[in-house]
């Protein structure tokens, strides 16, 4: 199959109106996937030099076919889009034709990820890129959206990061495909390399499982980010079998992430009088402006 050239200024602004567009506007967006990118979703704490890394393992993986980073930044508290801190991190990644980089504005959501992110990626597929590399802001929930959205999540730490490890010993190293204990030249590398993986020996217990290796990476090893993008490579190999199952569960999110969405925006227009009513005529209304056109009229009434 021939691809054509990456129409930059179509996918451009392809992106910003599935960034912009409110939930009940969303339907115009669903197509039937033909091809579908490899996705790794690259997630931490802040500071923990993920931005630095993405660049370092895109520049590595770009020589593959066409990549994209979708870098999500904490958004500006002023206009409501990204800060563009990665973007300008990430300069030198233009240099390929075939390399794309979009910061995008965690917004209104709460789970480190961005508003409209499954449509957004699903753009980058009619795009025919052959990977998409995602970057999440911040831990925590961050990790259990991401996992749906990717097919391979890698945790980024610090070394001595006690609140990380607190943190996966509630439960996120279950969600973790590769830990990478990144600035690994920084003292105390090595321990929090050994508490990782007593931490995740005990919490995958899963007999002929994916036993998530623990990495250290550091800029001035080229090495490091090449036995990252290895691992990456061997994961991603181990989990094809399953892709039926990942799609069913993303299918399960996007559907759930646009109802809770729609839902909200429709009960804040609400007066009282309509919480007064019994609780089942409230969700009949729900359902109906949710599933009619009460709430395309809501959503069109704002643009």
């Amino acid at each position: 199959m021939t691809v054509q050239p990456l129409d930059r200024h179509a996918l451009g602004r392809r992106l910003s109106v599935l960034a912009n567009a409110e939930a009940g506007n969303l339907w115009h967006h669903a197509e039937q996937k033909t091809h579908r990118a490899r996705r790794v979703g690259i997630t931490g704490a802040p500071g923990a030099g993920k931005s630095t890394l993405v660049g370092q393992l895109a520049l590595l993986r770009a020589e593959r076919g066409r990549l994209g980073v979708l870098a999500i930044d904490p958004s500006s508290p002023n206009s409501g889009g990204a800060i563009l801190g990665d973007r300008i991190r990430m300069d030198e990644l233009d240099v390929s034709d075939d390399v794309y980089i979009r910061s995008l504005g965690s917004r209104g959501t709460s789970d480190g990820l961005a508003d409209n992110l499954p449509e957004i990626l699903d753009a980058m597929d009619d795009f025919d890129f052959d990977e998409v590399i995602l970057e999440t802001v911040g831990v925590g929930q961050a990790e259990y959206a991401a996992k749906l959205q990717v097919d391979t999540l890698v945790l980024v730490l610090l070394p001595e990061s006690g609140d990380m490890i607190q943190a996966m010993k509630a439960g996120i190293a279950e969600m973790a495909d590769i830990f990478v204990v990144n600035k690994a030249d920084l003292p105390g590398a090595s321990r929090t390399v050994n508490d990782i993986r007593r931490i995740a020996s005990i919490q995958r217990t899963t007999p002929g499982g994916w036993n998530p290796p623990v990495l250290m990476t550091t800029n001035s090893k080229p090495e490091s980010i090449a036995e990252l993008s290895a691992t990456i490579d061997r994961h991603q190999a181990w989990a094809a079998p399953a892709t039926a199952i990942r799609e069913l569960e993303r299918s399960r999110y996007k559907l759930t992430r646009l109802i809770e969405r729609r839902t909200a925006r429709f009960l804040a227009c609400q007066k009282s009088d309509f919480f007064d009513a019994p609780l089942d005529v409230q969700i009949s209304q729900v359902a109906a402006a949710v599933g009619g056109g009460t709430l395309r009229k809501v959503a069109a009434s704002d643009e």
